[in-house]
């Protein structure tokens, strides 16, 4: 693959194998139960789902857009940071995309499932009932309502290597801070460093109003966000400790 980096190359690989896996063992169903990143309430939580969820993709355009960003973005970086750096920073990324996604589904789903236990349900009948999406006999309507609340959260399920490409995009943009990216459906060159931060504010519009601008409106917003900020923390870090970072420039 001519222009691409030996990492990059390797996880694109990688990440296809899973996307085959997941068209052909089990009807997609095998492959998710095991490796999609559940709520951690979710009975099917398994630790290792924070490690799998990057390497999964929900569709073909979701894969498709993932490993170019990947292959556009990873290249660069890899070849600027060096492989060892590469890794730690795609890696980390990608935890603290999970971090901030989860975190941000337990800020929406406390609140409703101590309400849920302040009115006399029991924790065994709560996950009963969103695990099986049927309410049980005699619950009020504000029980219900509380229900429906959490549901979505409960039974969410997380995958791709967003996370990872958010971190990837941010090293990128410090490294290269007056390069030209563009849009798809707006041809117009935009430096990097002001390119970059316009696509993480409106990841936290989208994720504090719920409304998609350029992604699929079930995107996990505060994931791209999570994997932006770790990214950002590590280079900065890495700018500040080595001398050899002093050619990043912000300016």
């Amino acid at each position: 693959m001519r222009g691409i980096t030996d990492t990059v190359k390797h996880l694109i690989i990688i990440n296809a194998i899973f996307f085959v896996g997941t068209l052909t063992l089990g009807g997609g169903e095998l492959f998710y139960n095991l490796f999609a990143l559940y709520f951690p309430e979710n009975e099917a939580f398994k630790p290792w789902q924070i490690i799998t969820h990057m390497f999964m993709h929900g569709g073909y355009m979701h894969i498709i857009f993932n490993m170019f960003a990947l292959w556009m973005f990873g290249s660069a970086v890899e070849t600027q940071l060096g492989v060892k750096k590469f890794l730690f920073l795609y890696f980390s990324a990608g935890l603290g995309a999970a971090l901030f996604q989860v975190g941000f589904y337990y800020f929406n789903y406390m609140p409703a499932f101590d309400a849920l236990i302040s009115s006399g349900l029991t924790q065994t009948q709560i996950f009963e009932m969103l695990g099986s999406n049927q309410a049980m006999g005699g619950i009020n309507a504000a029980q219900f309502e509380n229900l429906k609340a959490i549901f979505p959260v409960f039974n969410a399920t997380m995958v791709g290597a967003s996370g990872c490409i958010m971190g990837i995009l941010v090293a990128f943009g410090m490294l290269n801070p007056n390069a030209e990216l563009m849009l798809i459906f707006l041809p117009i060159p935009i430096k990097a460093k002001y390119f970059i931060p316009g696509i993480i504010a409106l990841d936290i519009i989208s994720a504090v109003t719920g409304q998609s601008f350029f992604s699929p409106s079930n995107t996990a917003f505060m994931a791209h966000v999570g994997g932006a900020l770790i990214g950002f923390i590590i280079m900065l870090f890495w700018r500040n400790d080595n001398n050899t970072f002093n050619k990043f420039r912000i300016d």
